[in-house]
């Protein structure tokens, strides 16, 4: 595959191996600019395994990954995370012991210049890029509405909070792409709506394209512009969230039956955003 410019990331055939078992299987995606794409699929499909691949952390076994129209296989993790891209894992792992200033700055670290003789000797140019990271890592939290927990250690964070900490690191490297791997996870429904308000965020006012994993479907439907659904290891289908809710392989495989209701309630609820949208002249 020639990689094109009409996508941040493009993942053509991607295939890894655990000794006999393939955990995922000519698996191929296209994330375009700006767009909103979610992965879901029954515990155990290869998700989090295909994410690993994306970010650097697994090697593939065939197949190959372009980031802005680059192959980036092989490339050291701290490197792609240099390149742009950022994630957020399933379990989240803060620095539990440091405070939420300190968290957003070691988010920053790819990006700084002054060297360990900078610092032992604090030169200029390393008190100068500790106050631009401190005064970034300051607009970070106020940007995640975490801006009253600046001093506070990241352990004594509200859950919902410290979800949102740890996605304010990751925008810490100023990345053109996120990895959020079930963002929603264990949230209770205010919690939820709030971070599905800063997802929308991410990529309206920051620009950021972003793929997740989620299994709240109410959050997928929601949010995603398209669904990749894997079963397996492997791609079962793909689509808008209408399609993916009446694909009847997906019914079978992960949604359940009763799931043309939850179609129904989408679609309408989307019919009155773009009639209020209308006559509001947006």
């Amino acid at each position: 595959m020639t990689p094109t410019s009409n996508y941040v990331l493009e993942a053509d055939r991607i295939t890894i191996k655990f000794g006999g078992l393939t955990a995922v299987n000519n698996v191929s995606l296209k994330v375009p600019f700006q767009s909103i794409i979610s992965i879901i699929g029954p515990n155990g499909a290869g998700k989090t395994t295909f994410f690993n691949c994306i970010s650097g952390f697994y090697g593939v076994d065939t197949g190959t990954v372009y980031f802005l129209k680059r192959p980036i296989n092989g490339i050291p993790t701290d490197e792609v995370a240099n390149m742009g891209i950022s994630r957020t894992y399933q379990n989240i792992r803060l620095f539990t012991n440091l405070t939420v200033l300190e968290n957003v700055l070691i988010g920053q670290q790819p990006r700084l210049k002054a060297t360990c003789i900078d610092a032992m000797l604090n030169t200029l140019r390393n008190r100068r890029e500790e106050r631009q990271s401190i005064q970034k890592a300051c607009n970070l939290l106020d940007f995640v509405g975490l801006n009253a927990y600046v001093d506070e250690v990241a352990k004594n964070l509200p859950y919902g909070a410290q979800r949102r900490l740890e996605i304010a690191r990751a925008l810490g490297n100023n990345p053109h792409l996120i990895l959020l791997d079930e963002p929603c996870a264990g949230m209770n429904p205010n919690e939820t709506a709030s971070m599905i308000s800063l997802i929308n965020t991410l990529r309206s006012e920051l620009k950021i394209t972003i793929v997740l994993i989620e299994h709240d479907m109410k959050v997928v439907m929601n949010i995603s512009d398209s669904i990749m659904v894997l079963d397996h290891g492997e791609r079962i289908a793909q689509g808008t969230p209408e399609e993916i809710q009446r694909d009847q392989r997906v019914i079978k495989a992960y949604l359940g039956v009763g799931t043309e209701n939850l179609v129904e309630r989408y679609s309408k609820r989307k019919q009155e955003k773009a009639a209020r949208l209308q006559a509001d002249g947006k």
